[in-house]
């Protein structure tokens, strides 16, 4: 069964510049290099490529290392060869539903160029630099009945701050927690079978999730890389040198940049002024931003390989030590792309095809036969929770009662519209309280109508638990399902074979998110 598509654009939150990206990229094409809607902008990257035969054998070295053997890595290896990369932070039990969804999108545009004449193979970042332990500590499920939960990792006694997350030793993994959470859901079994395989006694952050992605998109054959590799930092250490001795024309350039994008009414993702740090030192097990005068940088070339790049300068070291023809990220990444392009055109001289992740919204039954008997659309759905109970009650009011109010209002708002025509040419002033007054009759008709109809809610329960259901299953906590639930109560509902449902209907060249009824 194909998905169901809506607009970017009719959902909660999404920013201008995403918008503009989707749907009308001329008005962002400055910020970027090609146009990811023109299949002819694959073959230009890819042949604006250039990656010296030594710098890969040393990376698939490093990443054959990392991953084992695989045909990916094999491909990779020719002449010729690029990548197409996606990436995400190590997040507990694989993080949010999204970083499943780019490492799709990432696979099928990988295997549509390669059908096209481009061998190309999918390749997913670790984020594991990234430090913010707090973002990556906790993954959020659904229990059999559909209520939300949290599943969190408590850090150790030593504490965790300025540390690499995926560094970071798991000692305690909220396993019980986790089979708690998804008890009674028919595939339960499966999922925590491939979790405790993944999240074993000793595993590291990043460990853990490249086990538990590698077991569920293992069809994929994507290669993971961890750029806490020390060779990985010793192949890219050359571009780190280039940017150390470039930092004053690089902040500058930022800085220009995030005035450009504010001119044309965008935002910028990441704050940059005079003061801000382009990078990170890893030294004793942390990350600590460096402080130094812009000039003072170049001094630190004999340390690159111990240097870790802020967001903006992550993604050129990233196209550095990869042959990437295409990028694949979500709406805050494709951000940072924007002020990143400053940073390609002066340390890479090219730029990969940004695109857009496929974005999902997974129906189970119960919400697709909610939604059609309450005539509701899933961006209806995605408001507060009172406005949608009131949406809800508003279809369990009595038919004659409803009629009443409809009746009313449209018989009082008639009899003032004649009654202010009649007294315009007679009195304006007259006339014009009259509209007045008719505003303020027509908001207390509103206003009981929607008494009426909290009133229906309260007497029918099953309307009030349609509604929770609603907002835990496609809105839950207001956050867009795909940004807050795991993939792992999804699996335990539906089966493992559910990857490979939703992999069958990714379609990279398609703008907008999917609503899956599965």
């Amino acid at each position: 069964m194909q998905p169901a598509c809506i607009r970017h654009t009719d959902l909660p939150g999404t920013s201008r510049l995403f918008g503009d990206f989707v749907y009308n990229f001329d008005r962002v094409a400055r910020f970027y290099h090609h146009d990811p809607h023109d299949p002819e902008s694959f073959m230009r990257a890819a042949k604006q490529v250039d990656y010296p035969e030594d710098r890969r054998n040393a990376m698939v070295a490093a990443l054959r290392a990392q991953n084992g053997d695989s045909e990916s890595l094999r491909r990779l290896a020719q002449p010729g060869t690029v990548a197409v990369v996606t990436g995400q932070q190590v997040g507990l039990f694989s993080g949010p539903a999204y970083t499943i969804y780019k490492a799709m999108t990432a696979a099928r545009l990988a295997q549509q160029l390669s059908d096209k004449g481009i061998p190309a193979v999918p390749v997913f970042w670790l984020a594991t630099e990234d430090h913010d332990f707090a973002e990556v500590n906790h993954a959020w499920v659904f229990s059999v009945a559909g209520e939300p939960a949290a599943v969190r990792l408590r850090p150790a006694e030593d504490g965790t701050k300025q540390q690499p997350v995926g560094g970071i030793a798991i000692a305690n993994s909220p396993l019980q927690e986790l089979r708690g959470s998804l008890a009674g859901l028919p595939f339960a079994d499966e999922v925590m079978a491939a979790v405790e395989q993944a999240y074993r006694p000793g595993a590291t952050m990043g460990q853990g999730f490249r086990a538990l992605m590698k077991n569920i998109l293992a069809k994929l054959d994507l290669i993971y890389l961890d750029p806490l590799d020390p060779a990985v930092r010793k192949v890219g250490a050359p571009l780190l040198k280039k940017a150390l001795a470039a930092v004053p024309e690089l902040k500058a350039g930022f800085i220009e940049r995030n005035r450009e994008l504010n001119a044309a009414g965008y935002h910028a993702q990441v704050h940059i002024d005079a003061k801000t740090s382009l990078f990170f030192l890893l030294e004793n097990g942390t990350r600590a931003t460096l402080r130094l005068k812009d000039q003072e940088y170049a001094a630190l070339a004999d340390r690159a390989e111990h240097l870790s790049p802020n967001a903006l300068l992550r993604p050129v070291w990233q196209d550095y030590l990869l042959p990437t023809v295409a990028y694949v990220g979500g709406p805050g990444e494709l951000a940072y792309l924007a002020q990143s392009e400053v940073a390609y055109r002066q340390l890479l001289g090219r730029m990969p095809v940004a695109m857009a992740r496929s974005g999902y919204t997974l129906l189970d039954a119960r919400s697709g036969k909610l939604l059609s008997r309450y005539g509701l659309t899933v961006s209806q759905v995605m408001t507060n929770e009172t406005a949608l109970q009131e949406r809800i009650a508003r279809t369990l009011v009595p038919q004659s009662v409803a009629e009443s109010l409809e009746s009313a209002t449209a018989g009082i708002a008639r009899h003032i519209d004649s009654l202010q025509g009649n007294l315009e040419s007679f009195d304006p002033t007259l006339a014009k309280a009259a509209g007045k007054s008719r505003a303020k009759v027509l908001y207390q008709l509103e206003k009981l109508g929607k008494k009426t109809a909290r009133e229906t809610m309260r007497r029918d329960e099953r309307g009030a638990g349609d509604a929770r259901h609603l907002a835990a299953m496609l809105y839950p906590h207001r956050h867009p399902q795909e940004r807050f639930y795991s993939i792992l109560p999804f699996l335990a509902q539906h089966g493992m074979d559910l990857i490979d449902r939703i992999y069958d209907t990714v379609e990279p060249m398609c703008p907008d998110h999917r609503i899956y009824t599965v």
